[in-house]
């Protein structure tokens, strides 16, 4: 009986994982999406009341506090590319070296190999997105 509730166990933590990645996409943009009508209907109370349009934001700029600067999505998106090849560089490497110190005489470490493949395809990626004059 232990070792079938070991079984179920297995199974079910990617299934709990996947399902709440899952939820939390959809949780965050439905919130976005309410930001966003919000503005959109602040906007058109200020345009009712009285003020101009032109001293009001744009409609890029309705979605709130954007580090990257208003509608520079690829800068945003090759910084994470770089830090997402970043951690799996490391990942990678930190595989090789512990499964290397825990069997030395069989080629475990090979593992590491994967992790670090991919972070270095994030960081080529992240460059081709990088945008031009930006450095």
């Amino acid at each position: 009986m232990p070792e079938e509730i070991w079984m179920v166990a297995v199974f079910t933590i990617p299934l709990v994982a996947m399902i709440g990645g899952i939820t939390i996409a959809i949780v965050r943009v439905v919130g976005q999406q309410r930001l966003a009508e919000l503005a959109r209907r602040e906007r058109i109370a200020a345009i009712e009341r009285g003020i101009d349009p032109d001293k009001l934001p744009q409609a890029h700029d309705l979605d709130g506090f954007d580090p990257y600067g208003a509608g520079n999505g690829r800068l945003r998106r090759a910084h994470g590319l770089l830090i997402g090849g970043f951690i799996l560089i490391a990942v990678g490497i930190g595989l090789m070296v512990l499964l290397q110190q825990v069997e030395p005489s069989k080629s475990h470490w090979v593992l590491g190999l994967m992790p670090l493949l991919i972070g270095f395809a994030l960081l080529a990626a992240s460059r081709v997105v990088w945008p031009k004059g930006k450095s």
